[in-house]
């Protein structure tokens, strides 16, 4: 049994891929026998998790920092929350930076020890709040081994509109030289790191209890259904090109793209437009993949690059799925046609799907640890 304190801002009842990571890894290593602490903001409606899981929380409070926003002055006042919500973030990790004095402030007061320490990003504040604390010296630790789990790059990420600032990157180095092990979902995942840190980089994808979804069958009416769940950016995860080809296609085509999405901007006029677009509102995972497996294909949005793996991939492998891939700026109408034909040769292939189940990743973290303590 190996006592182990997960410090991360997303966890359940959230609904995003870093909550997923650190509530799903919590719930199955206390399955595995092993003593579970978490480390995270206040929450409410935690009740039914923590009667399942054996699960000691430890709350850091709720977070209080805010965005500034005008709510009067018109254009200037809208300028100005604009501004703000892109450059406070940007320029000095505003309001998440709370975080960094929260867990640093909760780990000098915690006394209890621990076989490791597994902090999860993002927000990366998290991680720099257990490096204000670690130190060289192992024995004033409350563990031996500390595992950064990164689930985008920072510095190097791809897929932002601006890079942060030159003086994150002494920031990112300086704590990345104190962690034993910093693990990334994917095996390209180490190209959003300094080359100096890549021997402490370690695969782990994001990994699911598969047995937790309820699968339906396929909807058979004469309709092909296809969804996609998440985000969007412009000019990069972006669902235009895809729509303007699906709404350009001759109306006796039946078929139906729901969308469930909280950037509806993108999508609002498409849908407006043309009936087969649905504009659906963001759900649960659980319901999103119950309703999902009920259609013929799903729809992946790529990223820009290599570093940064869409999670939903694997909530793909899950439900069985084939899957229509595309790329920003690079649509090939020809593959969306033969998808809405039923062949689906050309659908993005996942590899080795039982690499993420959450049994395997759980194991994986352990047996990091032991190799972190042996050293």
């Amino acid at each position: 049994m190996k006592k182990i304190l997960i410090i991360t801002h997303g966890f359940y009842p959230e609904q995003n891929p870093r909550s997923f990571r650190s509530t799903e890894l919590a719930k199955e290593l206390c399955r595995q026998g092993h003593e579970v602490s978490v480390m995270a903001p206040e929450r409410p409606n935690m009740e039914l998790l923590l009667q399942a899981f054996p699960i000691r929380f430890v709350s850091l409070g709720n977070l209080t920092w805010k965005l500034p926003k005008i709510r009067r002055m018109g254009k200037i006042g809208a300028l100005f929350n604009k501004a703000v919500n892109r450059l406070l973030p940007l320029m000095f990790e505003f309001p998440m930076m709370e975080l960094f004095f929260k867990i640093s402030r909760k780990l000098k007061e915690e006394k209890n020890t621990y076989d490791a320490v597994i902090s999860i990003a993002v927000p990366y504040p998290v991680h720099w709040g257990v490096a204000f604390v670690w130190s060289k010296n192992t024995v004033q630790n409350i563990a031996p081994v500390w595992i950064a789990d990164c689930g985008d790059p920072y510095i190097l990420q791809e897929n932002d509109t601006f890079q942060p600032p030159f003086y994150f990157r002494w920031i990112e180095i300086w704590f990345m030289r104190k962690v034993n092990y910093i693990t990334v979902p994917t095996e390209n995942s180490y190209k959003g790191y300094f080359p100096q840190f890549h021997p402490k980089i370690k695969i782990i994808p994001q990994g699911f209890r598969f047995e937790d979804i309820d699968q339906q069958p396929v909807v058979e009416d004469g309709i092909v259904r296809f969804g996609y769940g998440g985000g969007f950016i412009p000019g990069r995860r972006d669902p235009r090109e895809l729509l303007e080809f699906l709404c350009s296609l001759n109306p006796s085509i039946r078929f139906e793209f729901h969308i469930f999405t909280s950037t509806s901007q993108l999508i609002a006029p498409y849908a407006t437009k043309d009936a087969r677009i649905k504009l659906r509102s963001p759900t649960s995972r659980v319901t999103l993949l119950k309703e999902l497996s009920s259609f013929n294909f799903v729809v992946n949005f790529a990223n820009v690059g290599t570093a940064q793996t869409p999670s939903k991939l694997i909530d793909y492998v899950i439900i069985d799925k084939p899957v229509l891939h595309i790329e920003t700026g690079n649509l090939n109408s020809q593959i969306v046609v033969d998808f809405l034909e039923g062949n689906y040769e050309k659908g993005f292939v996942i590899a080795n799907p039982d690499r993420y189940r959450i049994e395997t990743v759980a194991k994986q973290f352990i047996k990091l640890i032991e190799c972190g303590k042996s050293q």
